[in-house]
């Protein structure tokens, strides 16, 4: 089975570092280094390095780019300037969502994506399928790239001393180009998937494994630890970041999604007028964040039921919340449940488990 495994460029390393590897979207990946738990609390409250390698990067370029993108994306690329970044998703002809993405804005007529390691090839075609229309030049660099993601409250002091780019002038959802660590080139992107605040680092391969060495080495004064993906997914979840594959997928709508803010109707793009017509009738479903009222960790897949057992629902993601000590979720309930404060219950074990709806996110972020 391991054959199969795609790995990154510093498989050894983690493995070197005590890692426990895991398969996570066709890769071998860490999934932790010491305990998720004290992985969680050094991004909370001091600086961890992830290894996020396993991401796909599609670079899209020509005097057509912006219009591919347009048409395949649902948010309005037209309004990013050089060096900004855009969250964003690709919808599917039925509804659903192809994937989530991030698109950068490397220069006009240059553009990167960045796609879901899960989705690389999927949504490769799905571009492709369009670009025949518009004749853009696509190239998926994602073998060619390394990702890390620099996360958590002294993230910008501990990587400070690399660079000569001032990282806490980089607003929110923007980035440079520069040195850092001695290569030329990186893209250092103030962007993340925690809530944490920080940065990604967008590197070629060969100088990963240098610039993860030069990372912890800076990192130690400000108690920098390398960082896996379980504790990815409960800092993810404690800011109610949507999991392609488990939130959002191909039969939901961004609209059930809690994606209505991505989803801009200003433009025509794939599937618009149908989310329009969905948009003005409203969904019969949403998802929603609740907090377990008592004991009791929701997990995806259990069902969501009301105060008289009725199906109402399902967790799409959960967990015991390592912030609030509290259990977590998001799923989706109809429309009438979705309000924060209603009251749903989640089957565990046979029992009907109290819980209530509540805003997102669970824990506030550091980002503006």
């Amino acid at each position: 089975m391991k054959s199969d495994l795609k790995t990154v460029v510093l498989n050894d390393v983690h493995q070197q570092l005590g890692a426990k590897m895991v398969p996570f979207a066709g890769y071998n990946m860490p999934v932790r280094y010491s305990s998720d738990l004290d992985e969680h609390h050094t991004v909370r409250r001091a600086v961890g390095i992830f290894d996020v390698s396993h991401m796909g990067e599609f670079r899209v370029r020509g005097p057509r780019a912006l219009d591919l993108i347009q048409h395949v994306t649902s948010n309005d690329a037209s309004k990013l300037a050089d060096g900004k970044a855009q969250y964003s998703c690709l919808p599917n002809e039925d509804g659903g969502i192809v994937d989530d993405l991030l698109v950068y804005k490397m220069a006009d007529e240059d553009y990167m994506l960045v796609v879901n390691a899960s989705n690389i090839e999927k949504d490769w075609n799905w571009i492709q399928k369009y670009n025949a229309e518009y004749g853009a030049e696509m190239e998926n660099i994602s073998d060619q790239m390394s990702l890390f993601a620099v996360q958590g409250p002294k993230a910008a002091e501990a990587l400070q001393g690399l660079t000569e780019v001032d990282l806490k002038s980089i607003p929110y959802y923007s980035f440079v180009q520069g040195t850092f660590a001695g290569h030329e080139g990186v893209i250092i992107s103030a962007t993340g998937y925690t809530g944490a605040g920080g940065f990604e680092l967008y590197i070629p391969n060969e100088a990963a494994v240098d610039i993860w060495n030069k990372v912890l080495e800076a990192g130690k004064p400000f108690g920098l630890k390398p960082i896996g993906l379980g504790a990815r997914d409960t800092l993810r979840l404690e800011m109610g970041f949507c999991l392609y594959g488990n939130d959002i997928d191909d039969a939901t709508s961004p609209l059930e999604g809690g994606l209505g803010w991505i989803t801009k109707f200003t433009k025509d793009f794939v599937n618009s007028q149908e989310l329009a017509k969905q948009k003005e009738q409203g969904v019969t479903r949403k998802l929603v964040g609740f907090l377990m009222d008592g004991p009791g960790i929701p997990r995806a897949h259990y069902e969501l039921v009301d105060e008289n057992g009725n199906p109402v629902g399902e967790v799409t993601s959960g967990t015991q919340s390592p912030s609030l000590s509290k259990g977590i979720g998001l799923g989706y309930v109809k429309t009438e449940l979705s309000k924060p404060g209603s009251k749903i219950f989640v089957q565990v074990r046979g029992k009907n488990l109290p819980a209530t709806v509540t805003k997102l996110p669970f824990v506030p972020g550091t980002e503006e």
